[in-house]
């Protein structure tokens, strides 16, 4: 009996858009967990030092974890070879309508309805990942040279 090397096979492999899909959704959302502690640290020490409201404190932290999200979202979960010139206009203008979209259901669940605004923000953060997901993966950071990334 001859032995076979063993290749590990990669989650997302070019041959299989389900597992990428699977794979850049999963590490979209860990990404997002690292920008929703910047985001949620930020929104949470400007409302309890009582520098802002929350609705204005939540805008503060949605940039703060829009800048760590851009940073590893390009190189990890999408491995992106657009450039920089190309991808970052893009992002930013996803960006800013997740950002309208954060202020404005922060508006309507907590100055409107009265949810707490941890928990109103939690509900925002669902919506706004779904967005921002699917705007960046199929616009953002599409490959431009068809090498399956």
């Amino acid at each position: 009996m001859g032995t076979r090397a063993i290749r590990p096979r990669r989650i997302g492999a070019q041959g299989n858009p389900v597992a990428t899909l699977r794979r850049q959704f999963l590490s979209f959302a860990g990404v997002g967990l690292v920008a929703a502690v910047f985001h949620y640290g930020v929104l949470i020490g400007l409302v309890e030092t009582r520098t802002l409201e929350p609705v204005g404190a939540t805008l503060c932290g949605f940039i703060a974890g829009g800048i760590v999200s851009y940073a590893l979202n390009r190189n990890l979960t999408f491995c992106s070879d657009r450039p920089h010139r190309a991808a970052l206009p893009r992002f930013l203008l996803i960006a800013a309508i997740g950002f309208v979209m954060t202020g404005a259901l922060m508006a309507l669940l907590h100055d409107r309805l009265g949810l707490p605004y941890v928990p109103a923000q939690f509900v925002v953060t669902g919506a706004v990942l779904l967005w921002t997901f699917t705007a960046n993966r199929l616009w953002t950071f599409r490959a431009q040279t068809g090498s399956g990334r």
